[in-house]
């Protein structure tokens, strides 16, 4: 285990994103999906993910891959070819606290 307890503190924000990939008509219904709305479900989803356990870099791709899950989880029974990929981390920053 290394003894972090000397670090400075220090801000970190991460950005990630996913993609899920389906028919227009899907994505034109799913705030109205027989599930409810996927797109409230899905934040919802990927911010109870996050435990801030791990580093902020982790966090945002969970957060990120849960939420891509959670929408193709309430849309898959109107569409069979829906495909989540490209998960990446976008951006990553780290400023002191002041």
């Amino acid at each position: 285990m290394v003894d972090v307890g000397g670090k400075p503190l220090s801000r970190r924000r991460a950005l990630a994103g996913a993609r899920v990939t389906m028919a227009a008509d899907t994505a034109r219904r799913l705030r109205d999906l027989p599930k409810g709305d996927a797109l409230a479900t899905a934040q919802v989803a990927g911010i109870m993910a996050t435990t801030a356990q791990t580093g902020v870099e982790m966090e945002a791709l969970v957060a990120a891959s849960v939420a891509a899950l959670t929408v193709y989880d309430m849309a898959k029974a109107i569409d069979k070819d829906m495909v989540i990929g490209d998960v990446a981390l976008l951006e990553k920053t780290k400023a002191p606290v002041e």
